[in-house]
C-alpha cells in the first residue's frame, strides 16, 4: 500500500433504506426495516473507502473479518450515515471500526478487517487446482 493511511482516518458512506434493503429470505420480507445484511455491506463499502486511494495499481483488499452487533431500526426512507474509521494498520491488514447511525441514534457497531494482496495471488487462490 502507499504511504498515507493513518490511524483515526475515517471514510463515510450514507444510504437512504430502500425495499430492497429490508431483512428477507429468498424474497419474503420478515421485517420492513434495515436489514443486518445491509448493514454488513454498508460497513464493508465504507471501510474499503479507506483503502481506495492506497492501493497500488497491483493491489486489491479482501474481507478478512466482519464482527457486528444491530442495535437498532430503520425503517424504508430512513437516512443512514455508517463510519469506518481505521483503529489497527500494518502493511497488509487495515481494521476499521464502524459506527452506523440514524439520525442521533447509533443503530450498528463493529469492525471490518481488510486483507491486502497483490492482484496475482487473489487470482491464483481463485483458480482451481488439478489433482
Amino acid at each position: 500500500m502507499k504511504n498515507g493511511l493513518s490511524l483515526g482516518d475515517s471514510a463515510v458512506i450514507e444510504a437512504i433504506v430502500t425495499e430492497e434493503m429490508f431483512a428477507q429470505f429468498e424474497g419474503v420480507v420478515v421485517h420492513p426495516a434495515y436489514s443486518t445484511v445491509s448493514m454488513v455491506y454498508h460497513m464493508e463499502w465504507a471501510a474499503r473507502k479507506l483503502i481506495l486511494p492506497y492501493l497500488e495499481e497491483e493491489e486489491e483488499g479482501v474481507g478478512g473479518a466482519v464482527s457486528l452487533k444491530h442495535l437498532g431500526m430503520a425503517t424504508l426512507g430512513s437516512n443512514i450515515r455508517i463510519e469506518a474509521t481505521v483503529i489497527e494498520l500494518t502493511p497488509d491488514r487495515v481494521l476499521a471500526k464502524v459506527e452506523v447511525r440514524h439520525g442521533d441514534r447509533v443503530i450498528g457497531l463493529g469492525e471490518v478487517k481488510q486483507i491486502i494482496l497483490t492482484k496475482q495471488r487473489i487470482q491464483d487462490k481463485l483458480t482451481p487446482r488439478v489433482f
